[in-house]
């Protein structure tokens, strides 16, 4: 393995395991706001994830996709908070 193999292992690694503690809180969130929050998250760490593949390998592709992803993904969340908010209102 080279150098640059490792150098960004280390990372990717710890981002998967940051995802698999926000998938574990989004099935165990004990209220929807919370498992809003855990699936947001898992957002962001897959964008990060996207961004060093895209770093490691040197292609910008990635980076556009997750820019792309990050978008639709802040998109949706204003969804589910607005989706959530009217539930409340008209409890």
């Amino acid at each position: 393995m080279s150098e640059s193999f490792i150098i960004f292992m280390l990372p990717g690694i710890f981002l998967l395991f940051s995802i698999l503690i926000a998938i574990y809180r989004f099935v165990s969130g004990p209220s929807i706001p919370d498992r809003v929050v855990a699936l947001d998250t898992v957002n962001t760490l897959v964008v990060a994830v996207m961004i060093l593949i895209g770093a490691a390998f040197e292609e910008s592709i990635y980076i556009d996709v997750a820019i792309i992803y990050a978008l639709l993904s802040y998109v949706t969340t204003l969804y589910i908070a607005k989706y959530l908010e009217d539930k409340e209102v008209n409890k």
